[in-house]
């Protein structure tokens, strides 16, 4: 029988670029670093600027300094560049490791040099630690303090929009004509009081909403759906939430409140189906089923795409967007103790764009919320 390979992972990045970083060390670290695992234990090789904190708060086993390791690479190869390619196979050597698998973003420039140096470097078919899907207690625990985050955001963007006054069809907050720029401003600063940063935060009112990704810029008017997606990253564990919520200062038209409702209905159609065992695209398919009963065509044209056109859900974790995926396009088994998104939306441009999104882990009976904001919308 042939021996089983040893699984060595081998990294060279940033955790701030890089989940897998992140999750292998447990430690934050903002500039590209060597981490490798050999035989079942952790290295980590960092500058003198990131030795003693590593080495007292990460989960390496070994934490070894840079300069001495780069300082004999330069005796070795007196007429090239030494970096980070040197180091590794100098670490290799002393490990007695001539093969490592590496992560699909592996630089490709460090790739090659190791590749003349000798090493063997198998790139993942995947992700490089498939077991980050399945979320400890801890881990779970660190998501629903994201989602705080999120809906601490979130009721931010509501309490500004309610103490907003209806002026000739625009919003007036505080003498000032509301903004989409404003109204993320609420809302960063609300999760960074929280113990979150919110990068890239959407409040995208009426036509913009209509692009699911349309970060939102100008006015924000009276009477039309806002569409308000807050996804920060707590300071302290690196773990996101991400939650949506759409919003109408005003009144709203019969139009807009049935497409709500069929995106609300369109939700609680898919949280009935989670469960463990089940295939994503099976609840996707609830999505489309509800809108198609409802009348909500999607179609596709020159212009780009309206009606339902983006996934029912992604994972969360360390990254903004992780396995599983939740969507027509492929089949994917939800597995027990795995977080999913649920964020079903309608875009049509005239009418207005909704989006409405939770957190859930995945267990064998059904979903686990770890989000949870209200979902009052029509702001008079």
């Amino acid at each position: 029988m042939a021996a089983k390979k040893t699984f060595a992972p081998l990294l060279y990045a940033d955790t701030e670029t890089s989940a897998d970083a992140l999750y292998f060390g447990r430690v934050g670290v903002p500039d590209p670093f060597i981490a490798l695992g050999v035989r079942g234990r952790k290295y980590a090789v960092v500058n003198a600027l990131e030795f003693g904190r590593v080495r007292k708060h990460s989960a390496f086993d070994s934490v070894l300094p840079l300069e001495p390791y780069l300082q004999r690479a330069r005796s070795l190869w007196p007429h090239r560049k030494v970096g980070a390619a040197e180091v590794i196979s100098l670490l290799a050597q002393e490990l007695k490791q001539t093969r490592f698998t590496i992560p699909q973003d592996f630089p490709a420039g460090i790739y090659e040099k190791l590749f003349e140096l000798g090493l063997d470097l198998e790139v993942a078919d995947g992700p490089l630690f498939p077991e980050r899907e399945l979320k400890t207690p801890a881990e779970a625990a660190a998501i629903r303090e994201g989602n705080r985050c999120s809906a601490r955001g979130i009721a931010a963007a509501e309490r500004v929009l309610r103490a907003s006054k209806i002026k000739n069809g625009r919003l007036i907050y505080q003498g000032k004509q509301l903004t989409s720029e404003r109204l993320k401003f609420a809302i960063e600063i609300a999760c960074l009081e929280a113990g979150a940063t919110s990068l890239n935060t959407i409040a995208a009112g009426g036509d913009q909403a209509c692009d699911p990704h349309h970060r939102g810029s100008g006015p924000l008017r009276a009477n039309e759906l806002i569409i308000v997606d807050v996804f920060p990253r707590v300071t302290a564990t690196g773990y996101y939430g991400d939650m949506t919520r759409t919003f109408l200062r005003g009144k709203a038209s019969d139009a807009q409140r049935a497409l709500v409702a069929a995106v609300r209905a369109a939700q609680l159609a898919a949280l009935r189906e989670i469960r463990a065992g089940v295939n994503g695209r099976t609840v996707h398919a609830k999505v489309v089923e509800v809108f198609h009963q409802r009348g909500y065509e999607t179609k596709h044209g020159k212009k780009g795409s309206v009606g339902f056109f983006h996934g029912t859900g992604h994972g969360l974790g360390l990254a903004i967007h992780e396995v599983p995926r939740v969507s027509g396009s492929i089949d994917y088994i939800l597995r027990n103790r795995s977080v999913v998104t649920v964020e079903p939306g309608l875009y049509y441009p005239g009418l207005g764009g909704c989006r409405i999104e939770d957190v859930v882990q995945v267990t064998a009976t059904g979903p686990k919320f770890l989000s949870s904001a209200p979902y009052a919308w029509e702001l008079r």
